[in-house]
C-alpha cells in the first residue's frame, strides 16, 4: 500500500494580465517575475514596460489555472490538485458545498490609470444565466498615492436611462461616491455595486472564483479604436444596484495588535482577517474544515510546519511569504507557526466559515401549523389530546 504523502504550504506561479490602466509596480515594487510564450512558442520574460494590471496568484478558473511552484507537487496545475486531493485541499465542508470548484480567487492589482466602471452579478443570477459563481470581492489597499481614488456605488438613486446616457458620454463619474484610499484601508464590494479606481494603487483582491465583470463605461479609452474594450451595459442593467450607496461598507483597518487577528470581512463567500505579526504565532486549525490562504501585505514571514524526511525523522520546514506573495495551507494540515522575519509584518488570512445552505423553498420563520387547520387540539407540550 502506497504511503499517504503529507500536503504542505503551497505557493503558485503568478500569471500576468496586461491592462491599459496597469503599470510596473508588480515587477518593480513586489519583485514579481512573469513569463509568457511568444508567437513562436518561445518563453519570454515580461518587463516594466508591459503595463501589467493584474497578477493572478491563486486561480482555479480553467482558462487561468495556477501552477504549483514548490515542493513535490511542483508543476501540477490547481485543477490537477483538485482532481486528486480535492477534500484534502479545500476541506470537507467546502467540498460539500462547492464540489470540484475551488471557491476563492486571489489577485494583486496595479492601478495607474483609471479602470473601467464595472459591476458583477450575485450567485443566483450567475448560476442561472452563466453556470458560474457570482462575484463578491474585497480590496485591501497595500499602497496608495496622494491622487488615488476609488469609486463605489452611486451618491444618489439613478434611473436606468440616466445610467445609460451618462455611461455613454462618460459623465457617470459625477454620480459616484469617491473615496480617497490610504495604505491599510479595505473595502467590501458586493455584487451589483458599480466600482472603479484610478491613480497609484496597489491592491490585494480576494473574490469568488468568477470572471463575471460587466464593464459599464471605459471612459476616454472607449472612444479610441486602439484602446476600446467591450462594454456590457445593456447586459448588466438588471444586476446593478441603482440606489444610493451607503459607503459605510468602506472601512479603515487599524493595527490588529500582537497575535490578535482583526476580522475585516465575514460573508458567506469568504472570511478575511488581518494579522500584525510581531512575534511567532502558533496556528491550531483544529476542526475548522477549511483551507487557509495567507497574503503578504507588508514585511516578511516564514510559515514553519512539521515534516519528516525519507527515513521518517521529524523536522521543521519553512515556507516564506513576502510582501506581494501568497501561500495556501491545505485543509488537512493542522498545527503550524507564523514567524516574522521583518518588523511590521502584516498578513491577510483567507478562509471559509461553516457553510449552511437553506432550502429556498423553506421559510424557517414559518409557523409549524397552517392557519385554520385542525390538528387534533395539540397541547402546549406538543402532544395531542386523547379522544
Amino acid at each position: 500500500m502506497e504511503e499517504k504523502k503529507n500536503l504542505y504550504p503551497i505557493r503558485f506561479i503568478p500569471v500576468a494580465e496586461r491592462k491599459p490602466w496597469g503599470g510596473d509596480a508588480l515587477i518593480k515594487k513586489l519583485g514579481k517575475e512573469f513569463t509568457e510564450c511568444d508567437n513562436d512558442g518561445n518563453e519570454v520574460r515580461l518587463s516594466k514596460k508591459d503595463r501589467i494590471g493584474e497578477s493572478w496568484e491563486i486561480s482555479d478558473m480553467g482558462f487561468i489555472d495556477s501552477v504549483v511552484e514548490n515542493g513535490w507537487l511542483a508543476g501540477n496545475t490547481f485543477g490537477e490538485l483538485m482532481e486528486t486531493y480535492i477534500e484534502r485541499i479545500s476541506g470537507e465542508n467546502v467540498y460539500r458545498f462547492y464540489g470540484r470548484q475551488f471557491p476563492v480567487l486571489v489577485k494583486f492589482l496595479d492601478i495607474q490609470g483609471r479602470t473601467p466602471l464595472q459591476a458583477s452579478p450575485d450567485d443566483e443570477v450567475a448560476g442561472q444565466r452563466y453556470d458560474s459563481l457570482g462575484k463578491c470581492r474585497m480590496w485591501y489597499v497595500m499602497e496608495a498615492s496622494d491622487d488615488a481614488k476609488i469609486y463605489m456605488g452611486f451618491r444618489h438613486s439613478i434611473s436606468a436611462q440616466e445610467l445609460y446616457d451618462r455611461c455613454i458620454d462618460g459623465s457617470i463619474v459625477e454620480d459616484l461616491n469617491t473615496v480617497r484610499p490610504h495604505k491599510g484601508d479595505w473595502m467590501l464590494i458586493r455584487p451589483g455595486t458599480v466600482h472603479a479606481a484610478e491613480g497609484g494603487l496597489l491592491i490585494a483582491e480576494v473574490s469568488e472564483s468568477s470572471d463575471l465583470d460587466f464593464s459599464l463605461c471605459d471612459w476616454e479609452r472607449g472612444k479610441d479604436p486602439q484602446t476600446a474594450r467591450p462594454v456590457h451595459l445593456e447586459e448588466a442593467f438588471d444586476i446593478i444596484d441603482m440606489g444610493a450607496c451607503d459607503i459605510s461598507a468602506y472601512q479603515r483597518c487599524g493595527s490588529a495588535g500582537e497575535g490578535s487577528p482583526a476580522r475585516l470581512v465575514s460573508v458567506p463567500q469568504f472570511t478575511v482577517s488581518r494579522f500584525d505579526v510581531k512575534a511567532p504565532l502558533k496556528i491550531s486549525k483544529g476542526q475548522s474544515g477549511s483551507f487557509l490562504i495567507y497574503i503578504g501585505a507588508e514585511g516578511v514571514a516564514d510559515i514553519q510546519f512539521p515534516s519528516s524526511d525519507k527515513d521518517g525523522q521529524s523536522r521543521m520546514e519553512s515556507c516564506r511569504v513576502c510582501k506581494g506573495g501568497t501561500v495556501m495551507i491545505p485543509a488537512d494540515m493542522q498545527d503550524f507557526y507564523i514567524v516574522p522575519v521583518e518588523r511590521d509584518t502584516v498578513l491577510l488570512e483567507v478562509m471559509m466559515e461553516d457553510i449552511e445552505e437553506i432550502d429556498s423553498y423553506i421559510n424557517p420563520d414559518t409557523e409549524p401549523y397552517l392557519e385554520g387547520e385542525d390538528y387534533g387540539g395539540a397541547e402546549e407540550d406538543g402532544e395531542k389530546e386523547d379522544n
